[in-house]
């Protein structure tokens, strides 16, 4: 019973490690530069969104925080966008 027991646990113990690990690995990527989100370009003054396709030539602006909200609004229109179209399918 005791051998049975053990080798239940660790099938057990072996799935839900299993399971957190692609968890793990789908939340993190890679890390290859084909994952990226957003590039700061400081010597051309460029910041690129990579998921919504946004450059914007206002990077010390966005930085200080004067033409930030124009990349919120970027986002947010992205979303509702995504959001919509996923409700007509």
């Amino acid at each position: 019973m005791k051998v049975l027991r053990s080798r239940l646990y660790d099938l057990e113990r072996e799935k839900v490690q299993s399971a957190r690990s692609q968890d793990r690995k789908s939340q993190v990527g890679s890390g290859d530069r084909s994952e990226r989100i957003r590039t700061y370009n400081f010597p051309q003054g460029r910041l690129t969104d990579h998921r919504i396709n946004l450059t914007l030539y206002k990077l010390e602006q966005i930085i200080n925080g004067d033409a930030l909200d124009e990349v919120i609004q970027a986002l947010i229109t992205e979303d509702q966008a995504a959001r919509l179209s996923s409700l007509e399918e």
